[in-house]
């Protein structure tokens, strides 16, 4: 019984992290894409090739954030989960990549031209993907 009793508790304080994790006004997001059946292999990882895997892809990732992969992503970093499936407004990832909340935060990092920042298009797309249960 405390096992459970230990997993809810751990999955809760998880949730609170992500919630507190965004201070945002998600008025300012992109809205989500229309577009239907999202997958990460499809859609979001050529996004995050582009902007992100350099500096959270296999080797020597940030934070130890991967953006490679669906399991890594979904993994998250050092500091926990970058996202809850199905709760893209709740997002530390899309606040991140949409330059919302902390400007230590953002991705890629405002000062570094080297990598393009994601379109409100493409963040959106980002947002529809976790929205649909990010698989």
């Amino acid at each position: 019984m405390k096992t459970r009793t230990a997993i809810a508790l751990t999955g809760a304080l998880a949730m609170c992290f992500l919630a507190s994790a965004v201070d945002v006004d998600i008025s300012k997001l992109p809205p989500p894409s229309d577009k239907k059946d999202v997958t990460f292999e499809r859609d979001i990882k050529p996004l995050f090739e582009k902007s992100c895997v350099d500096c959270h892809g296999a080797e020597k990732p940030k934070g130890k954030l991967r953006l490679d992969t669906l399991a890594a992503t979904l993994k998250g970093g050092v500091d926990g989960k970058v996202l809850e499936p199905g709760k893209s407004a709740d997002s530390f990832l899309v606040a991140n990549i949409a330059f919302l909340g902390n400007d230590d935060d953002f991705m890629p990092p405002r000062k570094d031209t080297k990598y393009p920042r994601l379109t409100a298009e493409e963040v959106g797309l980002v947002r529809a993907w976790i929205d649909q249960g990010a698989k």
